[in-house]
């Protein structure tokens, strides 16, 4: 399913980096450090996020793939349940079932992601341009990940009352006695963290070969930095 906010997004996204560059004429020099961190921050999670937003975006790679919670496959008290989710056919529909719930879902965390690295002080900056590979996206990850789970909660509360659901009743011929709410806590906090797994892969990328970006604020940025 494809929502229009999510064309949207990935419209500006594309467009944005473009935008970004005309805006900078120079280097760093007329930019602060917290500017470039967020510069490094805004195109990783754009990049992260376009390629999380498209279909299978969470199941089709194994750094944000999400494994569904034991409630969803265990088959708890139901025997009948329990030994048709043994199955690997069911098994992988409940797994592609979960992790298009969280695509679906992920358009709600872009404005809590945005709004987060627009928060960042010089002194974060400073701690991420000096850190690791992914110090940028760790330390948004520590400011945002509750604020983001959050975000995805209702969505992903809705997709799973409503699509695993019919899987599993579907398999099993009767009520499960699945506490979705639940559920969907510990789906939604999967996914905040498949988020930033995707950010801080893209960050990585981008630190590694900052010239790709043909940014100079961000090659002043992460060439000095080096």
């Amino acid at each position: 399913m494809t929502r229009p906010d999510r064309r949207h997004f990935l419209t500006a996204a594309a467009a944005l980096p473009v935008l970004a560059l005309a805006a900078c004429a120079t280097p760093l020099g007329d930019f602060s450090l917290d500017e470039g961190v967020r510069r490094l921050l805004t195109l990783s999670s754009q990049r992260a996020f376009a390629r999380l937003l498209q279909p299978g975006g969470f199941y089709d790679d194994q750094l944000t793939r999400l494994i569904p919670p034991a409630q969803l496959t265990g088959g708890g008290n139901n025997a009948v349940l329990a030994a048709v989710l043994r199955t690997n056919a069911v098994r992988s529909r409940v797994a592609i079932a979960v992790n298009d719930v969280a695509t679906d879902a992920a358009d709600r965390a872009t404005p809590v992601v945005t709004e987060a690295i627009r928060g960042l002080s010089a002194a974060d900056a400073l701690a991420a341009v000096r850190g690791g590979p992914t110090a940028a996206t760790d330390l948004l990850r520590r400011q945002a990940g509750g604020a983001v789970a959050a975000a995805l909660f209702p969505d992903v509360a809705r997709g799973l009352s409503g699509d695993v659901a019919e899987v599993l009743l579907a398999a099993a011929g009767a009520g499960t006695g699945v506490d979705y709410a639940g559920v969907a806590r510990l789906v939604a906090d999967q996914a905040g963290e498949s988020i930033f797994r995707a950010i801080g892969r893209e960050e990585a990328a981008i630190r590694a070969d900052p010239g790709a970006t043909r940014d100079p604020v961000l090659i002043a940025l992460l060439t000095g930095a080096r």
